[in-house]
């Protein structure tokens, strides 16, 4: 299968219409027609179903939709990260959140990874799609928090858990409480998926300054890991939350990684979390 066909395949998939696709792919519709009739003859399968009022995915085309797009993201992927092997001096691409590092680990992990023989230049990414620019190629590695973001298919390496606080207005009813529980967010807009707990009709999030800025406003609450207090602003206030299950920092890579220079980066960071451990106990 030529990644051209299954290109033009998924254009069709996700606008069930031929005349669309071709549109969005820049081409004319009969040859795109004639690719995917290739296609399903190579195959041995129909892909769609065709009439004269309407297009629809067979099983089969609804299993390709979902594999061949992950197929096609895989090679995008391999491509950003052989460009960059290929690039002037080599170098170690991590992703993170703004403070996403359990409060200030990465100092440790960096400097341990430093006096590594393996050690080759860091080059941070920050912004809040860490996961999706590691499995894009646009990084190596990452520090995510599971369960919050998903790192089903990666290796991980767990460094840290962390309990969570609920982060409030400061004007909030509950922000001057010790302490709180899920159940006393009820009525409250927490944004859901990337950030908190999906209680009511909460409002779509971009990025963690919309976020602080609507919590600010009156307009969210949101569940966090404790160590993100830090870097709250004055009008936020930050209530533990005794029933959230815990946060963990974790670093991920992809699984297919043989990379020297991440493996001596991972057991850094596996090392600094644990010096990072023992000295909070002691």
């Amino acid at each position: 299968m030529e990644t051209r066909e299954l290109t033009y395949f998924l254009a069709v998939a996700r606008e069930l219409h031929f005349g669309r696709a071709a549109e969005r792919l820049g081409i004319a519709q009969p040859p795109l027609s004639r690719a995917i009739g290739r296609l399903e003859r190579r195959l041995g399968v129909t892909l769609l179903e065709r009439t004269s009022r309407r297009v629809a995915l067979t099983p089969a085309g609804e299993t390709l939709l979902a594999e061949g797009a992950a197929a096609l993201d895989a090679v995008a992927a391999a491509v950003r990260r052989t460009r960059r092997a290929g690039g002037a001096g080599p170098r170690l691409v991590l992703a993170m959140k703004p403070g996403g590092d359990g409060g200030g680990l990465l100092p440790a992990v960096l400097a341990a990874y430093e006096r590594t023989p393996d050690a080759v230049p860091v080059e941070m990414l920050l912004g809040y799609g860490a996961d999706r620019a590691l499995r894009d190629g646009r990084a190596d590695a990452a520090l995510l928090y599971t369960p919050r973001q998903d790192v089903t298919g990666l290796a991980v390496q767990e460094l840290l858990e962390e309990p969570q606080v609920a982060v409030l207005p400061r004007g909030h009813r509950l922000a001057g409480r010790a302490e709180l529980t899920l159940a006393d967010l009820d009525g409250d807009d927490v944004p859901s998926a990337r950030y908190g707990y999906g209680l009511g009709a909460a409002p779509r999030i971009g990025d963690g300054g919309q976020l602080m800025q609507l919590i600010a406003l009156g307009r969210a609450v949101a569940v966090l890991p404790a160590s993100m207090r830090g870097l709250l602003r004055d009008d936020l206030a930050a209530v533990p939350v005794l029933d959230a299950a815990p946060s963990t920092l974790v670093l991920a890579w992809p699984e297919a990684s043989r990379s020297p220079a991440l493996a001596a980066f991972v057991r850094a960071a596996s090392a600094a979390a644990g010096e990072a451990a023992a000295a909070r106990r002691s």
